[in-house]
């Protein structure tokens, strides 16, 4: 990655309302460990019962979350697949469909591991968005 590239992923990353706190260096971290990837509309990203073997953040396109009794929306910065890496054992709970065509960043398990580790600002924030998902599905 050369300078420019890094520094157009560190303000990209910026936008992401989960890293816009973060520090340059740790955004550089961030933009080093993850893999971009697209998908077209209609292909499923996450099944319900697989492996967690990512983090998921949403740069361009929606995505669609199902789950029993709930079914939502995400789109540009926001992110997916984190419950089932929070516990080495889980698996996801919800079908991930990309509702439009979709581009995203990939962060695998070791890598979430160790940003969580070093960034404990980043777990509060992940914490505060899963707690607004869980509220708003369960009527509080």
């Amino acid at each position: 990655m050369s300078l420019g590239e890094s520094s157009d992923q560190i303000a990209h990353l910026r936008k992401v309302p989960l890293f816009a706190e973060l520090p340059d260096e740790v955004l550089a971290d961030i933009a080093g460990r993850a893999t971009s990837f697209e998908a077209s509309a209609g292909h499923v990203l996450v099944q319900p019962n697989m492996a967690g073997a990512g983090l998921f953040i949403i740069e361009d396109g929606s995505v669609t979350v199902e789950a029993p009794g709930r079914k939502i929306e995400l789109g540009p910065g926001e992110f997916f697949g984190e419950l089932a890496l929070l516990d080495e054992n889980a698996t996801h709970a919800a079908r991930v469909t990309a509702a439009t065509a979709v581009r995203c960043l990939a962060l695998g398990r070791n890598d979430f591991d160790a940003l969580l580790a070093g960034q404990p600002r980043l777990a509060i924030a992940m914490l505060k968005t899963v707690a607004r998902r869980l509220a708003s599905t369960s009527g509080h």
